[in-house]
């Protein structure tokens, strides 16, 4: 699924609305070489190197597209960006993260192209080697972010060590719907972009693939312990997203099947270790039932 959607969300959004709103970049213009049309994709960390890498594609220049890549840091600047069209898309962020920042935004939205990958979301620790190990009082680093601290919470009662009410909201969740910790646990959020250099100074960690990729852990073998791929981590798949009313643009449409080529399975699974797991999804999967699923 990665960094902050923290306090800042209001005031980045806030900052949003008093910048001047600029047209989409590129899929109403021509590209000069080939009557190619440009799109203008935002992504960070690994899948830059993937969305780089099909830029080079000749399927992408079959498809009529001449994709440019720009590398953000910021994840709400990214979705900023995108929902006031001063980027085409953005490959970042999963299902869960989509819908928090378009609950916090009260301005412009986002929407999703189509699904991705899925990347687990791990537990991981410098100082033991099963998740049975950890002990009473130890702290566990979450990321402080809305909707990474609820599929934090919610990986932490899958491996036993928590329970959470009920009710609990997969997508905006906090450490305040922890109902049991036998443990004493303590559960300390922290930012997301200093969560690698901290492994060491906690019991535990809870890291996005992304995250733990960038410090050197492949999530499959390093994680004490890590979520399933199923139907219950669904939320968790992550997204092409365009601002809202362009989902339908047959352009950006392109790019979905683009990233589900043989060619960039072979690319990922070589570079990446198996940790991006290919989902794909219609977008209608995301309000199906599980019995519709059968």
């Amino acid at each position: 699924m990665k960094q902050v959607l923290s306090v800042v969300l209001g005031a980045s959004v806030l900052l949003a609305a008093g910048c001047s709103k600029q047209n989409a970049p590129a899929t109403e213009e021509k590209a000069q070489a080939g009557q190619l049309q440009k799109v203008v994709l935002a992504s960070t960390g690994s899948d830059t190197d993937v969305w780089k890498f099909i830029a080079t594609l000749p399927e992408t220049k079959q498809a009529g597209i001449e994709l440019e890549v720009k590398n953000f840091t910021d994840y709400v600047a990214m979705n900023t960006a995108t929902a006031n069209k001063e980027v085409d898309v953005n490959a970042f962020q999963s299902y869960n993260y989509m819908v928090a920042y378009n609950t916090a935004s009260k301005i412009a939205k986002v929407a999703p192209l189509s699904t991705t990958y899925i990347e687990p979301m791990g537990i991981y620790s410098s100082k033991y080697k099963k998740i049975d190990q950890i002990p009473a009082n130890a702290t566990i680093a979450i990321p402080n972010d809305t909707a990474n601290e609820a599929r934090a919470l919610s990986l932490l009662q899958t491996a036993g060590l928590i329970k959470l009410k009920a009710d609990f909201n997969p997508i905006q969740g906090t450490v305040k719907d922890v109902t049991a910790n036998p443990k004493q646990l303590q559960l300390k959020t922290i930012p997301m972009a200093t969560a690698v250099r901290v492994k060491s100074d906690v019991d535990a960690i809870v890291l996005g693939n992304t995250l733990a990729m960038e410090g050197g852990l492949n999530v499959l073998k390093d994680a004490l312990f890590y979520e399933p791929i199923d139907q219950s981590t669904k939320l968790y798949i992550n997204l092409l997203v365009t601002s809202a009313g362009r989902e339908n643009d047959p352009t950006l449409q392109k790019l979905g099947t683009l990233y589900h080529t043989a060619a960039v399975k072979k690319f990922i699974d070589e570079k990446f270790g198996g940790t991006k797991i290919d989902v794909n999804k219609p977008v209608s999967y995301f309000t199906q039932t599980e019995n519709k699923q059968k």
